[in-house]
């Protein structure tokens, strides 16, 4: 038995690398404001089905497995990770730029 896995197709919802590479025109022509609202609702969307999810397994639904359930759970932690890397940097840079010269 021969299965090939590729670890990168489960996290393309939650890093969309090609909206990345490719700079769609909607996050292009929206701005950054909007571009981290739509992050900040992504995230929040992946947290709430890992829960849902985390909960019909807890409740032994037979439709729900433990690894699709682990898996909601990693992808809302890693959105969860990179939503907070984000925002530190940008209260560092915030900082930043307050405690300059003029």
């Amino acid at each position: 038995m021969n299965i090939t896995t590729h670890p990168l197709e489960a996290l393309r919802p939650v890093t969309q690398v090609d909206k990345l590479v490719s700079k769609t025109p909607s996050v292009q022509d929206d701005g950054f404001l909007d571009a981290m609202k739509q992050a900040l609702s992504t995230t929040s969307k992946l947290q709430a089905d890992s829960g849902h999810l985390s909960r019909e397994f807890t409740l032994e639904n037979p439709t729900v497995g433990l690894e699709e359930t682990i898996l909601a759970g990693v992808k809302s932690n890693i959105a969860f990770q990179a939503t907070l890397h984000s925002r530190n940097r940008i209260v560092q840079a915030y900082t930043d730029v307050m405690n300059m010269q003029v």
